[in-house]
């Protein structure tokens, strides 16, 4: 496996207009220590990034709508050959923010809707009107033929709604539908007790495969859920059909589970550079090295690329190559971030 970087989220604030419950970076509105970096420092970023990769830049945060050169940092990585694209949760989305994203250049943008009904979504997002603004988003996406993708997140308290929310999103216009898998870091860590338990967690899994052999227009995918693509192999293996999956060209383009440190990384706020989204160590600072020293030389990007010090059933399991299992997951549940995934129930040679 050749370890490129091919998609980067780049937190470029951590302030955020609402108080999700599962939010990574227990983002809120007003926050302290760890301010918004200067639009100088980003165009530095970007072109340390891109003077050695063409990954895909995912703005991100918080709420990158807050920070008023959020397009000024979008059409300077458009100017440089990158794919620019936005993660919003579409509250401030308007027609002039619509314009702004086609005039930077941005090619896709991603919304996160977690309940099919405003009680169930807004509720997971501890904000009224959430729910509103996401369809409102959708509907000025649609308007603009900005092409936008869906993200939804799962917890106990709206499981059920998986179905629900697939059949929404295929009725929206959306590109693709990623359903994540929760992890538990940031303001996650509070709702450990609401964590999808591992048998409901491969329930769910199962559900999405059946579900993408059947699907032919939207591109799905389980999103920090690495054991799908065991539970693909397996479960194509015992119906005897070749499964074919298809790829997003704004995705990373892997076919491993779980691609942190190897082919994705999060760029936060303070200029950390971490092996993914959910993981809280960081492989070094872009403030003190180029962006090329961290992706080749870090010890912790480099633990997670030799998969012959993976620990536990992980290491012993013969779908290591296609799974690896959830670093970030094991690493916040037993604090060791080679140890087994904590909420896989498949055990080899059993």
């Amino acid at each position: 496996m050749e370890f490129t970087p091919k998609w980067i989220a780049w937190e470029i604030t951590r302030r955020c207009n609402l108080n999700c419950v599962h939010c990574r970076s227990s983002s809120q509105l007003e926050v302290e220590g760890h301010p918004d970096f200067s639009l100088a420092e980003a165009k530095r970023i970007l072109d340390d990034i891109r003077s050695y990769a063409d990954p895909v830049m995912v703005l991100s945060g918080g709420e990158p709508l807050v920070r008023p050169d959020v397009f000024d940092i979008a059409a300077y990585g458009t100017g440089l050959g990158l794919r620019m694209c936005l993660a919003t949760n579409g509250f401030l989305v308007t027609q002039a923010v619509c314009r702004a994203i086609k005039e930077a250049g941005i090619k896709m943008v991603s919304l996160s809707l977690d309940g099919a009904t405003a009680e169930v979504h807004d509720d997971f997002r501890n904000q009224p009107g959430a729910f509103a603004g996401v369809m409102q988003a959708i509907r000025l996406f649609n308007e603009h033929k900005i092409d936008f993708l869906i993200n939804s997140s799962f917890t106990k308290r709206n499981k059920d709604e998986a179905p629900k929310i697939y059949q929404l999103v295929k009725s929206m216009g959306a590109t693709a539908w990623y359903l994540f898998m929760i992890v538990p870091t940031g303001r996650g860590e509070e709702i450990m007790d609401e964590l999808i338990p591992a048998e409901e967690y491969e329930d769910i899994l199962n559900w999405h495969y059946d579900m993408e052999k059947e699907e032919h227009d939207l591109l799905v995918r389980p999103t920090c859920a690495p054991q799908y693509y065991r539970i693909v192999l397996q479960r194509a293996k015992a119906e005897g059909e070749r499964f074919q999956r298809r790829s997003l060209k704004f995705s990373t383009g892997g076919s491993k589970g779980c691609l942190a440190g190897q082919l994705i990384c999060l760029i936060d706020v303070d200029g950390n550079v971490l092996p993914c989204s959910y993981f809280p160590l960081a492989a070094g600072n872009l403030r003190t090295q180029p962006f090329r020293e961290i992706w080749e030389h870090s010890r912790l990007l480099l633990d997670m690329r030799d998969f012959a010090g993976y620990k536990d059933h992980c290491g012993r399991c013969e779908y290591l190559q296609v799974c690896g299992g959830c670093r970030a997951r094991a690493y916040a549940v037993t604090g060791d971030y080679l140890a087994g995934e904590p909420f896989c129930t498949y055990r080899p040679g059993h």
